[in-house]
């Protein structure tokens, strides 16, 4: 089974201690919640659930990881770290009242940097999540430790995730197997005169079935509807010949995975046939740009001049790539002027689109990893559709699946 081990955090604690100490910060608080998890998993493990939760990695000394009392025995149970504190601040992020939990053992943030403060002197100390966490949190948070400078620290965990290890593309890649048999489920089921709910919930069920964490969300648009850029599936009927725009995220081991790529219920007109082409095509091209030291820019620039070339400018809304690992869209996000470079080790997620256009709205999306000499897919399923598509012009199963013309 694919998982980060704890030696891996102890890794990335000594990580980011090194860019810790280069900004001249003596601890640092990540924090996260049910919401935002990204960089507290990142860095502990911890996946709250309703609660807040932080981590505390200080210049000198063991990681200190905060919790609430409900979630208590969970954190200690997920946490990569044996040191667990509870806030009363960190409970339920969904109300304003303060809930009693008279069994709780508290503590507090002055009495941990008080304890930090004594084994190192602290100076600066770094927060990331400020843009994730109330204001009336971050002024507690800030409160504790007054005779310190409170420097915004989320720029040093963006960096740290950017590439990623072999355990973390494991993760992603059983991400994408997952996502992938959900994605087979809705292709082989799907016919007219059901509800996009009922397609959906073949997804839902074979990517837990296949040993999925969570699915963030299944998008989900059909007919009239896939002009919407994103959509949850709803109780409109499918109709013959509708369009369908949907795309699954997977989370495994807190790593996320999409794929999505357009299919009909029943007969496909010549138009849509057109159309899905296009979007084939214009992959296509983004690939053959996906290399360690290719500029980014270069890639979405390809791409809107094949869409330009086209005359279907009008319908390209956003850029055609974005990050992906522990959040499904994370850093980078390039648009055509980005002067960045791919890197080895880079995860990143096609998201080939159109939308508005006379013939269909749909898009493409594909999670992949930048290797030494191109990219892997982590995807099998679109490869083969994609293959499929430009061999015969369906959208074909693999292993005898059957065919969706």
């Amino acid at each position: 089974m694919s998982r980060i081990g704890n030696a891996e955090f102890r890794e990335r604690a000594d990580r980011l201690r090194k860019l810790m100490a280069d900004k001249g910060l003596q601890a640092c608080l990540v924090y996260g919640d049910e919401y935002r998890k990204e960089n507290l998993r990142y860095m502990s493990n911890y996946w709250p659930l309703f609660e807040r939760g932080a981590i505390i990695v200080p210049l000198v000394g063991e990681p200190i990881v905060i919790a609430a009392p409900e979630g208590e025995l969970m954190c200690r149970e997920m946490a990569a770290w044996p040191d667990v504190r509870l806030l009363p601040q960190f409970t339920c992020v969904t109300v304003p009242d303060e809930i009693q939990y008279p069994q709780a053992n508290y503590t507090s943030l002055k009495a941990i940097f008080d304890e930090l403060n004594a084994a190192n002197p602290l100076r600066a100390i770094g927060i990331a999540g400020i843009d994730a966490m109330p204001a009336p949190l971050l002024k507690a948070i800030e409160s504790s430790a007054k005779d310190a400078e409170w420097i915004d620290a989320g720029g040093l965990l963006f960096q740290l995730r950017m590439t990623k290890t072999a355990d973390e593309i494991a993760c992603l890649k059983e991400a994408a197997r997952i996502a992938d048999e959900g994605y087979k489920a809705m292709i082989h089921n799907v016919k007219p005169g059901m509800t996009e709910l009922e397609l959906a919930s073949y997804a839902y069920g074979e990517c837990m079935r296949a040993g999925a964490e969570n699915v963030p969300f299944i998008v989900m648009t059909s007919g009239e509807r896939v002009d919407t850029i994103i959509g949850r599936p709803t109780r409109k009927i499918i109709r013959d010949g509708d369009m369908i725009m949907t795309a699954i995220a997977v989370q495994y081991e807190g790593y996320v995975a999409t794929v999505g790529f357009p299919f009909v219920a029943g007969r496909m007109s010549e138009e849509q046939r057109a159309f899905i082409t296009l979007l084939v095509e214009a992959e296509d091209i983004a690939l053959s740009k996906l290399a360690p030291g290719r500029r980014m820019g270069e890639l979405v620039g390809a791409v809107k001049s094949y869409f330009a070339y086209k005359g279907v400018s009008d319908y390209d809304l956003y850029p055609p790539l974005h990050g992906c690992g522990l959040a499904e869209a994370e850093s980078p996000y390039p648009d055509e002027n980005s002067e960045s470079a791919f890197e080895s080790g880079m995860t990143v997620n096609t998201d080939i689109s159109l939308f508005g256009h006379p013939h269909g709205s749909n898009r493409v999306e594909e999670s992949l990893v930048v290797t030494e000499d191109g990219y892997e897919s982590m995807s099998a399923l679109v490869r083969q559709l994609s293959q499929m598509w430009k061999e015969r012009g369906v959208v074909a199963l693999p292993s005898g699946d059957g065919d969706r013309e």
